[in-house]
């Protein structure tokens, strides 16, 4: 199996009284973790009640905090969640955590040089000049690279957006993101395959997968596109969805399925985690059926 490494924010997703474990790059890694048995993180936390509480979680989780750097005077993330009446959340992100500052260490370059196929980002954590110079001094190895925009509140510019698509081989966006590149990049009249397309094009991806929330996901190969829709009326809580199907169009992609494939299983995965509170589900059963139908098959 290919090897993956996410490099970005970890973070606690306060819901009233309530905190979970979340970021987009952590939850993507748990996810490849579980349904591979490794993966590596990239993060840094605070030197605090929270963040001993993360080295705690990852420990019981039996997931490595090996590259989880350690600092002195900026607090860990937090991220306040309010859900809507769709159960869509919506997210108040404080600034300047510990994950702004991501050290370029030693340990860093060996892991991606020697330990990593695929490098997973995206924009959030490049909101602070330390991080982004980290993030970015990783771009045009000769590894492959997923981006996951997750744009948050105005945590984003031109500048970091263009990079990040440059540098991708996978892009995964939803359809407000991709209306946001558009404006930001094209300034043409949107329209989403069209757009979608351009995108493909201009930054010569190998994959682009737009997510549309309850209208499904559409994934678009060279000439190729497949539109997936799975109707739920389980839903409980939305948040990590998008992390959920990011992990497994991450696993199909560097497996060579099919994307009919990719898009079906991915689907039905995230379909899987909007049931249960929280991005990550506490039981582990929910894994092997979708280990079963990711890793034992091609095609």
């Amino acid at each position: 199996m290919k090897k993956i490494t996410s490099i970005g924010e970890i973070l606690f997703d306060v819901y009233g009284n309530q905190k979970k474990l979340g970021g987009a790059p952590f939850n993507f890694i748990y996810h490849i973790i579980k349904l591979t048995g490794q993966g590596n993180f990239v993060s840094r936390i605070g030197n605090d009640e929270s963040g001993e509480k993360i080295r705690r979680i990852l420990n019981e989780k039996k997931i490595s905090d090996q590259f989880l750097q350690t600092d002195q005077t900026h607090k860990t993330g937090v991220a306040k969640t309010n859900l809507n009446n769709n159960k869509v959340p919506d997210f108040v992100i404080k600034e300047n955590c510990a994950y702004d500052f991501i050290n370029q260490t030693d340990d860093l370059l060996k892991v991606v040089n020697d330990q990593t196929d695929c490098l997973y980002f995206g924009t959030l954590a490049q909101r602070n000049e330390t991080s982004r110079k980290t993030i970015q001094s990783l771009f045009d190895k000769r590894i492959k690279y997923f981006c996951d925009l997750n744009i948050r509140q105005k945590f984003y510019s031109k500048e970091i957006i263009e990079k990040s698509l440059y540098a991708a081989d996978v892009l995964k966006l939803n359809e407000d993101e991709l209306k946001l590149v558009n404006n930001l990049i094209f300034k043409n009249g949107y329209g989403l395959n069209n757009t979608a397309k351009e995108v493909l094009k201009k930054f010569k991806l190998d994959l682009l997968c737009v997510t549309r929330g309850s209208e499904g996901a559409i994934l678009f190969k060279d000439n190729e596109e497949n539109s997936v829709n799975i109707k739920n009326n389980n839903i409980i809580d939305t948040v990590g969805a998008g992390d959920a199907y990011a992990s497994v169009l991450c696993i199909g992609y560097l497996r060579n399925l099919n994307i009919e494939k990719i898009n079906q299983i991915a689907s039905q995965f995230a379909n899987e985690v909007v049931k249960v509170e929280g991005a990550l589900p506490n039981d582990d059963n929910i894994y092997e059926e979708f280990k079963e139908k990711l890793l034992n098959d091609e095609g």
